[in-house]
């Protein structure tokens, strides 16, 4: 961010100053823990932790001043004069942010949104844009009301490409992150049916995202999934130019004679206006071909050369945690770590996903609770046990204490293949003992279930097993 004076700061979220106006902000904390020299600490108000408290500590790390709700001792402290839902201090930060990027020139802002898949299409298409300009794409999901004025103030001097994810609980959600950022480049990944306990409806999930497309101007682009019918409709919604991807024949930027490559990744032949390119995404999952191919859709929006776009395809990584990482442990097991969220769309792509890579031997999915889905749940949930029949998934684990709503039965007999476990230590238990070699074991739920946690715990105990043989 530009570096501003406590008083500039002040005069944009109308915030009333304690101390010395000159001091000098060249950055924003929010953890005290990593604060740096010449940060503005912001002290959030947690779900588990108030960043109030934390002030002493950001002091000592190197804090020249303090953003708080509320009167605090310190030496210069902003407390905003705002007064809602929204903490005071995520409410200031979203009015500096839009300031911050009001004054950024020569900036192509990328917003993304969709109901699955948003954080590894905004990692791939930073790291397509990366060969073209200095670009910014935070790793991680910091896509919501706090999350997406933290990219936007984080930006470096210099930069040409900025990546916003913009997720959404609701409607309007979209709209306000938009004022923000005030997209040039919108992308739309697809519509299903995650939050729909929140929204109500699939319409009403298309009509939020579509708030993305709708704010871009004239000048703008749209970049939509043609293999997507909700997606595609936005195009009626926006004034922006439109630019399709998929696999569709329809869509102007496609794959074809998509091939499942040996080590489960794929090749295909990126086509656009006539141009026919072979190309590789070098990570798992043919949703993430479509991914890959919104960034060659974004790569081309700004002008780049098809030779540039399939060279940086060839490079990309998965830079976001908990997405698809592969695990490969001795004994010949590998473990996919997919555990950051799921919704019914993701699940079933993480399946396939599971299914269709060569060479192994038994295939584990270990499921967690999909949260926000109203009304829908258990039957969402059991459509997943459906689909794993169907696609001869050797093993389906149901873990943790919302795990019964698949409908597993509760035991842990090694002769069922299908199993619910109340948690994750007779999980990983029951794994250990019945995983051999060859096998993949694929683990997915919602954030809130932390497979994460049980992901690993599950890995260190095969390696100590294989160790010991």
């Amino acid at each position: 961010m530009p570096e501003l004076t406590l008083s500039q700061v002040a005069q944009v979220i109308d915030g009333t100053l304690i101390g010395n106006p000159n001091i000098r902000i060249t950055g924003i904390s929010t953890d005290s823990r990593t604060t740096k020299p010449g940060d503005l600490f912001c002290a959030i108000l947690g779900e588990r932790t108030d960043g109030h408290d934390h002030i002493a500590q950001a002091k000592e790390n190197g804090a020249v001043a303090y953003l708080a709700s509320r009167e605090v001792t310190g030496d210069h402290v902003l407390v905003p004069n705002v007064a809602g839902e929204l903490d005071p201090v995520i409410f200031a930060l979203g009015k500096l942010a839009t300031q911050v990027r009001n004054v950024m020139t020569n900036v192509e802002v990328i917003g993304v949104t969709g109901s699955s898949g948003k954080t590894s299409t905004k990692d791939m298409i930073g790291q397509v844009l990366s060969h073209a300009g200095a670009t910014h794409a935070p790793i991680g999901s910091p896509n919501n009301e706090l999350g997406l004025p933290l990219t936007i103030l984080s930006t470096p001097p210099g930069t040409r490409y900025l990546v916003a994810e913009m997720g959404m609980r609701g409607l309007h959600h979209i709209s306000l992150l938009c004022e923000i950022a005030h997209p040039t480049i919108g992308v739309v990944t697809n519509v299903g049916q995650a939050h729909i306990g929140e929204v109500g409806s699939i319409e009403g999930i298309a009509q939020a995202k579509s708030e993305l497309v709708q704010s871009l101007s004239d000048a703008g682009v749209a970049i939509l999934n043609a293999d997507d019918a909700r997606v595609l409709a936005m195009r009626s919604l926006t004034k922006a130019t439109v630019f399709t991807y998929g696999f569709s024949e329809l869509a102007d930027i496609r794959a074809e004679n998509v091939v499942l490559t040996s080590d489960g990744t794929y090749d295909f032949d990126l086509v656009y206006l006539g141009y026919r390119a072979a190309a590789t995404v070098p990570i798992l999952g043919e949703h993430n071909v479509m991914n890959a191919l919104a960034a060659c859709a974004v790569g081309i929006a700004v002008g780049m050369e098809i030779s540039q776009i399939v060279e940086a395809l060839a490079d990309l990584k998965q830079v976001s945690k908990w997405r698809m990482e592969v695990h490969n442990l001795p004994g010949d097991i590998t473990i996919i770590n997919d555990s950051y969220n799921a919704n019914p769309e993701s699940m079933t792509a993480a399946l396939n996903t599971l299914k269709k890579i060569p060479n192994h031997e038994k295939t584990w999915a270990v499921v967690g609770m999909m949260h926000e889905l109203g009304t829908l749940s258990a039957e969402l949930h059991q459509g997943v046990v459906a689909h794993c029949t169907h696609l001869g998934i050797s093993h389906l684990v149901a873990v943790g204490a919302n795990g019964g709503i698949y409908g597993l039965p509760n035991s842990v007999d090694p002769a069922l293949k299908t199993v619910w476990l109340p948690d994750f230590q007779a999980a990983t238990d029951y794994i250990c003992k019945e995983a051999n070699s060859g096998d993949i074991i694929l683990f997915k739920a919602s954030r809130s279930e932390h497979f994460e946690v049980l992901a690993t715990e599950v890995e260190a105990c095969l390696k100590m097993k294989w160790s010991q043989k």
